[in-house]
């Protein structure tokens, strides 16, 4: 089922966003459509990483229930993250 949307702008704001739309070869509808598109996959894309996250933390605070959670300090926390995007960084020399 498709829906049509309606808004209202001022009369230079629709010339030159229709210039702009022309001069990439689509209509000014077919330019919102395609934003309005972008947005909406941009918005499953977070409504995918909150449900994600939100399950993260839900792990976490079991994992804490159980007694099976480790608690470091800064530092260390930091020191790990360094060496993690160190290992990252390697070339693997699966690529050649």
């Amino acid at each position: 089922m498709e829906t049509r949307i309606q808004f209202r702008i001022d009369e230079e704001t629709k010339r030159l966003a229709q210039e702009m739309a022309e001069s990439q070869g689509m209509t000014l509808s077919e330019a919102c459509r395609r934003h309005t598109e972008l947005l909406a996959e941009q918005q499953r894309l977070k409504s995918s990483h909150d449900e994600w996250l939100a399950k993260e933390v839900q792990r976490a605070y079991a994992k804490l229930e159980r007694g099976e959670a480790e608690f470091i300090d800064a530092d260390t926390a930091n020191e790990r993250m360094r060496t993690f995007k160190q290992a990252l960084a390697q070339p693997t020399g699966k690529d050649t």
